[in-house]
């Protein structure tokens, strides 16, 4: 859909032509002017700025490269869709290497011309967004994921909030690296407690044999080992909270002495008589679904129902794409204060729309690793498309997609021309970033697409 209400202006010796063009495009709500001599059109276009201008390569005043100069010598930023005959195809990509945007060739369809004017005014709303993003800035990177839009993650703010608000246990479900920990962190920060200790473990990090002395301590002597009495994390976290992260990993005989814990609030230490109370919040995270672990009687069923007082499920990334330019921003600012880069860290149009379109499988912590290693590697400040390729190294399920061109008896040219289509598709219907992607030279892309 074309921004409503944006300001274009058409270029054309034909008059046919323009009068369509202006009925087409104002019937989209768009403001158009239209002309059929460039030397009236310069000259608006010296009077006001325009969102997109609309304009024929092969004009009988001026030709393509002299059209662009004298545009952008008026407007250095104005940008140029251009319309051509198949004919004009080379003089259309020596204007696009002078400045334009895209081009559209003759005939075409409307529905072609109002998606290219959408794809315009969305790069142009994005590279105002891109010169934006990756100032310094101050803010907490756990913090980054509640930078929100999307209803989704509204809806989880809400109930996040309200689950801070009392002392009931928290199980928080969710895919890898959607960012539980930090939604943790955050209700214990909003909590009654939040002046008492967060403190965290990784159960899957925790080998099974030590898994008891670390959550309820030990005393000196209780074990070869055991030189020193040692405090358990849920003494470690009286009047605080306690995040038990990847809790579908606890090791199936500890889970009773888990499930008493936190029913009375009592813990006792390995190797000691004494028993001691706690006022511990307990927060529990998997990205496992327990009840199918309970099903496969691997975690208890009642020790589930105890920690399943309150279920927050965080959202993957894909569902909350409202998110990502603010998201991005966040996270280039918490990185670049991490690694110590005083200077901005811009983002081209190309990665912008590459990080919107991208489905992202590892979600928040995908998209900053890969950020971070971009902003390592990268040797200017501006990360182009190249540069979070070579940072993201994506996994590509090459086998799956041979195996589906081969049980439909796909050609070479077929396997070809759907990976060419997938990558428009990936890039917004942008034929100069996919010929990019894709490693050919722009007039060969066109070629392959007539």
């Amino acid at each position: 859909m074309i921004e409503k209400n944006a300001r274009l202006l058409v270029i054309d010796d034909d008059p046919g032509v323009v009068d369509y063009l202006l009925e087409m495009l104002r019937k989209e709500g768009c403001s158009v002017l239209g002309f059929t001599r460039t030397e009236q059109a310069l000259k608006a276009i010296e009077k006001e700025p325009f969102d997109l201008v609309i304009s024929d390569v092969v004009m009988p005043e001026m030709r393509g490269l002299e059209l662009m100069a004298a545009i952008h010598h008026k407007r250095p930023e104005q940008l140029v869709l251009l319309i051509t005959a198949f004919g004009s195809i080379d003089l259309a990509m020596q204007s696009i290497r002078a400045g334009a945007c895209d081009f559209l060739t003759k005939p075409f369809r409307i529905e072609e011309l109002y998606a290219a004017v959408s794809r315009a005014l969305e790069d142009r709303r994005m590279r105002r967004t891109a010169v934006k993003l990756g100032h310094s800035a101050d803010g907490n990177s756990d913090e980054s994921i509640f930078v929100t839009r999307s209803p989704c993650m509204r809806q989880l703010i809400g109930l996040a909030t309200r689950a801070a608000a009392v002392n009931s246990t928290v199980l928080l479900t969710g895919e890898s690296g959607t960012g539980k920990s930090a939604v943790a962190r955050w209700i214990h920060e909003n909590s009654p407690n939040r002046s008492g200790p967060f403190i965290a473990v990784n159960c899957a990090a925790l080998p099974h044999n030590l898994v008891e002395s670390e959550l309820f301590g030990v005393r000196k002597g209780a074990f070869t080992d055991a030189s020193k009495d040692r405090p358990g994390l849920f003494l470690q976290a009286d009047m605080g909270t306690l995040f038990l992260d990847e809790v579908a990993e606890l090791p199936l005989e500890i889970q009773p002495k888990l499930l008493q814990a936190l029913e009375t609030g009592i813990v006792r230490a390995l190797g000691d008589t004494r028993e001691t109370r706690v006022n511990v919040r307990l927060i529990a995270a998997t990205h496992q679904p327990l009840e199918h672990r309970v099903n496969e009687k691997m975690f208890r069923a009642d020790l589930y129902h105890r920690l399943n007082v309150i279920n927050l499920k965080v959202p993957p990334l894909r569902e909350r794409k409202e998110d990502m330019d603010e998201l991005v921003d966040a996270l280039i600012h918490a990185i670049c204060r991490r690694l110590g880069k005083n200077g901005s860290v811009n983002l081209s149009v190309e990665v912008l729309r590459w990080i919107r379109a991208y489905h992202w499988p590892g979600n928040v912590r995908e998209l900053a690793n890969t950020l971070e290693r971009a902003i390592v590697l990268a040797e200017h400040d501006t990360l182009l498309l190249e540069d979070l390729a070579q940072a993201s190294k994506l996994p590509v399920n090459e086998g799956d997609f041979l195996d589906a061109a081969m049980l439909q008896g796909w050609t070479l040219a077929d396997v070809e021309r759907a990976y060419i289509r997938h990558v428009l598709e990936m890039t917004g219907g942008n034929k100069i970033q996919a010929a990019r992607v894709l490693g050919l030279d722009r007039s060969t892309l066109y070629r392959k697409l007539v």
